[in-house]
């Protein structure tokens, strides 16, 4: 249904309406008709996870998350909110860059010759639902990352090809979200096909959609929908602006990238250490993490090998292992290797930050350590002490 309130793209598909239920079902099933895997949010083992869709009734109605440092819990809601819960586990890095793949086997014929056939990337054609604003910084930093320099990685590049991204701006952040710090959200700017603001009022519940490409606009065309009002508007646009209000958490103002720099031997090092495990959960969860490893396998006759990529972590202390011996082996030294990197360094390798303000690492942290409060624990020990003769 349209309206004459309709804004729309140049091939002359609308760019902005409004959807109900049955315009989030369409979505999803006009998507998979395009022969794409959605992929978006369901409740699973106990919290809001990514996994493969057939309908929009798998999506986590009524669902929100309760976090903190160390802290994940999904509760019910009396809303039905669709999109009203905080980013859980897993980022869309898990799809794009997943935690393993096979790179190679090799086969020994009985004749001692040996074949080795590579593995081929995947054809998949992947449509993302639900992705935060948070997270298409993280994928646009893992594309510069991963194809985006002299030396482009093809397993990642087959995936992210075509991917349709379906953004959802952030109405109610976590305790642990700190995008705004960041500069990474939580209204989505560029970077999606389509966005989807979600408005529960008295005007019923319902989604404000505008499209953010051609494409956006021609699979917004094939969707049941409404005029965009300014009712629907006005509502959208001032539950962004309050979440942006009500970060749980920031960063202190300084330039975080001279703060790392100039305070590599200050004192809080050891006491986050400390506190550290060292068990890399931080940089499994991280959307922009993508260090790797490479291992090798072969059955019990010799016969058959493979080689695999999986994650590595900068946390383990074979990360930096040479021949004599590793290069950071204390605890101390890959903790401020991760937080350095992340909030300062990768600006000089990838010309940004590496960290979009999702919170994760918090919220997953065992012990609870937070980067916001070590951020501000260097800038407060640097403060007190001065500029640097």
């Amino acid at each position: 249904m349209t309206g004459p309130g309709d804004i729309r793209a140049a091939s002359g598909a609308p760019t902005e309406a409004v959807l109900g239920r049955d315009g989030l079902d369409a979505l999803v099933q006009v998507l998979r008709r395009q022969g794409r895997t959605v992929v978006g949010p369901t409740v699973r083992d106990r919290a809001v996870v990514l996994a493969e869709l057939d309908s929009a009734d798998e999506l986590p109605h009524g669902w929100g998350v309760e976090l903190e440092a160390g802290r994940y819990r999904v509760r019910r809601r009396t809303d039905g909110a669709v999109f009203a819960h905080s980013a859980g586990p897993q980022s869309w890095k898990s799809f794009l860059h997943p935690p393993r793949v096979r790179q190679w086997t090799a086969e020994r014929d009985a004749d001692g010759g040996l074949t080795v056939r590579e593995d081929e990337p995947p054809g998949v054609s992947y449509a993302f639902l639900g992705v935060r604003a948070c997270d298409l910084h993280a994928i646009r930093i893992l594309d510069r990352v991963m194809i985006g320099g002299k030396y482009p990685d093809p397993a990642y590049g087959s995936r992210r090809k075509g991917v349709f991204l379906v953004a959802a701006e952030c109405t109610e952040p976590g305790a642990t979200c700190f995008c705004v710090s960041m500069g990474t959200g939580p209204a989505a700017d560029t970077g999606y096909d389509l966005a989807l603001t979600e408005v529960v009022d008295d005007g019923g519940h319902r989604f404000l959609c505008r499209s953010g490409s051609e494409e956006g606009a021609a699979v917004l065309a094939e969707l049941p929908r409404h005029h965009a009002d300014e009712v629907t508007r006005t509502a959208a646009a001032e539950a962004v602006r309050r979440a942006a209000g009500n970060m749980g958490r920031s960063m202190p103002p300084t330039d975080l990238r001279a703060l790392m720099r100039d305070n590599l031997e200050a004192d809080r090092w050891d006491d986050v250490t400390a506190r550290c495990l060292n068990c890399g959960n931080c940089t499994m969860v991280c959307p922009t993490c993508f260090c790797t490893t490479t291992e090798d396998v072969s059955d019990l006759t010799g016969d058959h090998a493979e080689r695999w990529r999986r994650w590595d972590s900068c946390y383990d202390l074979d990360f930096t292992l040479l021949h004599g011996g590793p290069v950071r082996a204390s605890k101390r030294s890959r903790y401020r290797q991760w937080l350095t990197h992340k909030i300062g360094t990768w600006h000089d390798q990838f010309g940004s930050t590496g960290c979009v303000g999702c919170g994760r690492c918090i919220v997953w942290c065992p012990t609870g350590i937070d980067l916001t409060e070590e951020a501000h624990a260097l800038h407060q020990e640097a403060t007190r002490q001065g500029p640097t003769p």
